[in-house]
């Protein structure tokens, strides 16, 4: 019942979706896509999702996709974080900061494209470990999600081989409803 409360203060639907791992993460529910009586969500993060890089001196940012939940980058990122009174979420499908976040001024903003699939990204945080610097960027793109309705009102995320199967079936039925 508790849950449930949470999820009403909301404007938009949401719903929690999980990965095969059984890691979660709370959405919005942006759209539903039928393909051949399956139902798919198209889902935005309801906390802002970031991205963690590793920064050289020199070099362009190394986008860093696979960090276990554990590992010393994330306590401390999580810790100068917490300076700003927002919190790292290790949760499915990518980290995402609870708290928050002041509004960019686009006209201000020092943004940083790192030729990942011309991704543009906003430097939200950077942090040391071990003489490396890191730093955590806001994607500036929207950052949609896909994932199969349950019957018990939430979401699983699909992935790998499923994920590229069903992609361009989706991609294709959102055209169709945008005409």
């Amino acid at each position: 019942m508790e849950e449930q409360k949470n999820l009403d203060k909301y404007e938009a639907p949401t719903l929690l979706l999980k990965d095969s791992n059984k890691n979660e993460l709370f959405c919005y529910l942006e759209q539903i896509v039928d393909l051949k009586g399956e139902e798919y969500a198209l889902l935005t993060p309801v906390d802002t999702p970031v991205t963690l890089f590793k920064i050289g001196e020199k070099d362009e940012p190394v986008l860093i996709d696979k960090v276990e939940k554990n590992e010393q980058i994330l306590k401390n990122a999580d810790a100068v974080l917490q300076e700003h009174d927002l919190t790292l979420i290790r949760s499915a499908v990518t980290l995402t900061v609870s708290g928050e976040l002041e509004e960019p001024i686009y006209d201000d903003l020092e943004e940083e494209d790192f030729n990942d699939d011309s991704d543009t990204y906003e430097l939200l945080v950077n942090f040391n470990v071990q003489n490396e610097e890191y730093g955590l960027y806001v994607p500036l793109d929207p950052f949609f999600i896909v994932g199969k309705l349950q019957i018990d009102g939430g979401a699983l995320l699909i992935e790998d081989d499923e994920f590229d199967r069903v992609q361009p079936l989706i991609e294709s039925e959102i055209e169709k409803t945008a005409k």
